[in-house]
């Protein structure tokens, strides 16, 4: 038997959206090697959906979530987590305002995302993100410190791909896949190389298989360095 004091704790910043945070949690068990329920990952999870809009906020139509945020953080922290996720790329536009008022590591969705791509060795990147992420430049920052170029919808594409993303947060999943495809084909067309899905919803309704390219989920760029950094010997003090 495997005592839980031998791995780390990892604090979820959840509900953003909530069946984004599902998928992250039934993908962190899939993905951890357990034989037995003692062999899983002690995981805390604040799914808490009702943190302002990051879209709204970035395009000052609302308030920031980054108080909320910074909350959810804290009370992570109380709760036993030693360090946290967020499963939401947008909101990493507000890491700072968790880091100026708790001291946990914070594992960035964006950056070991981008780590996974780099596997594939890709000169041009396609991006699909929310408003929030594109217009903040996350990924774009990410992979210009790697030389690689980047390319995302535009205009009339990405307000599209934003209609797509709220039918996905409200369950209307059935007719999304195949304007998803359509979206990241065009990147593709454009020279994108590999697809990130740079939006925790994508991975509800896209696959590798339905691409022609690489297509690297966040979410499962999170799953995999969550478990590996909860399974480190090791201080808890840095990410």
């Amino acid at each position: 038997m495997v005592s839980e004091k031998q791995f780390r704790v990892p604090g979820v910043i959840g509900g953003l959206g909530p069946e984004a945070t599902l998928d992250f949690f039934a993908k962190l068990l899939e993905k951890t090697a357990a034989k037995s329920d003692q062999e899983h990952l002690h995981v805390i999870i604040n799914n808490n959906p009702h943190v302002p809009n990051r879209n709204e906020a970035i395009a000052g139509r609302g308030p920031s979530p980054g108080p909320a945020l910074a909350a959810n953080a804290l009370a992570l922290k109380a709760a036993g987590a030693d360090f946290l996720v967020m499963v939401c790329n947008a909101a990493h536009a507000f890491q700072a305002d968790i880091e100026a008022v708790c001291d946990l590591p914070l594992l960035s969705i964006i950056e070991v995302t981008v780590k996974a791509s780099l596997l594939h060795k890709p000169r041009v990147v396609g991006v699909l993100g929310s408003s929030a992420t594109l217009t903040t430049h996350l990924y774009d920052q990410a992979f210009l410190k790697h030389g690689i170029k980047t390319l995302s919808p535009q205009d009339t594409a990405q307000d599209h791909f934003m209609d797509l993303l709220y039918q996905i947060k409200a369950g209307h999943k059935e007719n999304c896949r195949l304007d998803m495809q359509h979206i990241a084909h065009d990147l593709i067309a454009k020279g994108a190389e590999v697809i990130i899905a740079g939006c925790t919803e994508v991975p509800l309704v896209l696959s590798p298989q339905d691409l022609p390219v690489p297509l690297i989920s966040s979410t499962d760029s999170l799953v995999e360095a969550t478990i590996l950094y909860a399974r480190t010997e090791g201080s808890t003090s840095s990410a």
